[in-house]
């Protein structure tokens, strides 16, 4: 049996960057020292408001809350389902099979870009939301029936993004048939017991991809006002108008630490490491990605407690209240840690999902679409995982900054912000080191 293998992800060479490593790292520490004394001097009053934005036409704002554009993307999702379904049940399990692609580049990476774009597209999407809405108008209830009133937040999301983090890097075999039979419908039964029991407001936080899609959503240029009437705005807008509910900043750093344990775990000490362990190698590797995930939410607690005792604020809920402002930083790390995965195998995934039986077949007229070379060129990708890094985490200043000077009082709401800096700068020298230790 011949298994789906894909690529290492987004892991860069030192040789392909434009300019000297050491001088890049600099120059991006610069870049968030000299953000945040700008910001310190120009921008001394909250300045995000949800009245702001610029009204998209009219049409494209119709066409957006259309019910028969929104039903045709439901259905196409729920067409996409049932596809991967044929391919996961009966196709042949090899590398020709589509499900791997569909799951670990197409939802996974595809649908964090996408929804960086157009905003949180899985609360359209979500064919688990679909089947959970055709239960219950099969049974003839209400669609928003719920038998325990749902107050858990993202602590669900942040669950069950840790676990699918450790199928997709960690576990054995993960690319074969049995293994992701078991994890799909483990998924689709688990969620649907959940939403049965505390009904359709269990998907808005507590789906790990309905929070993956939304978190990363907020940072979209396409927005609603106030008014809820569609808007362009700065991705920064989102992230701001976040409210804080249990477990945020727990699934920020599930974010954010499964992709920087990705770009750790390719680093040839670790690697040496666990294979020369006497310990089972898997259990130095879910260990690490526990770690990953505990470093950037202690951290971010250290940073927000100090920050609360230069402020003369009580330190409880504060880490939350900055929580938001690792998303830019995480959605950095998504597209230079995945970029090449997402641009190369999604497209080979494209070619295999014509033949879900695995028969030859060319059902949906895709199999001879290849990849294109030229958008993984080596110099290419190092560049866009720079300006990625760099980008993210000064987007993460300026929202940690605005932050800032909503909850503190303005003659410390600068000083305050020192150790989230100092914070923003380990994690931006520490991202470039994991993407090029080579």
């Amino acid at each position: 049996m011949t298994t789906t293998v894909l690529p290492a992800h987004g892991v860069g060479s030192r040789q392909d960057l434009p300019l000297p490593f050491e001088l890049l790292v600099v120059g991006a520490a610069l870049a968030l020292v000299v953000s945040f004394v700008a910001l310190g001097v120009l921008w001394k009053q909250p300045l995000l408001g949800r009245e702001q934005g610029r009204l998209l036409p009219a049409p494209l704002a119709l066409a957006l809350d259309s019910p028969v554009v929104r039903g045709f993307f439901a259905a196409l999702s729920l067409a996409l389902t049932a596809w991967t379904l044929l391919a996961l049940v009966f196709g042949r399990d090899n590398a020709n099979n589509p499900v791997p692609y569909v799951v670990y580049v197409w939802l996974w990476v595809g649908l964090g870009v996408l929804s960086l774009v157009f905003g949180p597209i899985w609360r359209v999407l979500n064919p688990v939301r679909w089947i959970h809405r055709g239960i219950l108008a099969a049974a003839r209830v209400a669609p928003d029936l719920s038998l325990v009133p749902y107050r858990l937040g993202y602590w669900p999301a942040a669950a069950g993004l840790l676990a699918f983090t450790w199928l997709e890097l960690i576990a054995p075999d993960n690319a074969t048939l049995p293994v992701l039979q078991l994890a799909v419908f483990s998924f689709l039964l688990i969620s649907l017991v959940l939403a049965l029991v505390f009904g359709r407001g269990y998907f808005a936080a507590g789906d790990p991809f309905e929070a993956w899609s939304s978190l990363y959503g907020t940072l979209s240029p396409l927005g609603r006002r106030a008014d809820g009437r569609w808007v362009l705005r700065t991705p920064l807008h989102g992230p701001n108008e976040l409210a804080t509910q249990p477990g945020l900043l727990a699934v920020t750093s599930v974010m954010l630490g499964g992709t920087a344990y990705d770009g750790f775990s390719s680093e040839t000490w670790w690697y040496t490491f666990v294979q020369s362990s006497p310990l089972p190698g898997r259990l130095w590797q879910t260990a690490a990605l526990l770690a990953m995930c505990l470093i950037v939410a202690m951290s971010l607690y250290a940073a927000a407690a100090t920050s609360a005792l230069l402020a003369g604020l009580p330190v409880r809920g504060l880490a939350s209240a900055f929580a938001p402002s690792l998303l830019p930083i995480a959605a950095g790390y998504l597209v230079a840690h995945y970029w090449s995965l997402w641009v190369f195998e999604g497209t080979n995934g494209l070619a295999r999902l014509s033949d879900p039986l695995g028969t030859g077949a060319n059902w949906l007229g895709t199999a001879g679409i290849e990849p294109s070379y030229a958008l993984i060129e080596p110099t290419l990708v190092a560049t866009i995982q720079v300006v990625s890094i760099v980008t993210g985490h000064v987007l993460g200043v300026v929202l940690a900054h605005e932050r800032a000077v909503s909850l503190f009082e303005r003659r410390v709401a600068v000083l305050g912000q020192v150790p989230l800096l100092v914070l923003m700068v380990c994690y931006t020298v520490g991202g470039l080191t994991l993407l090029f230790s080579h």
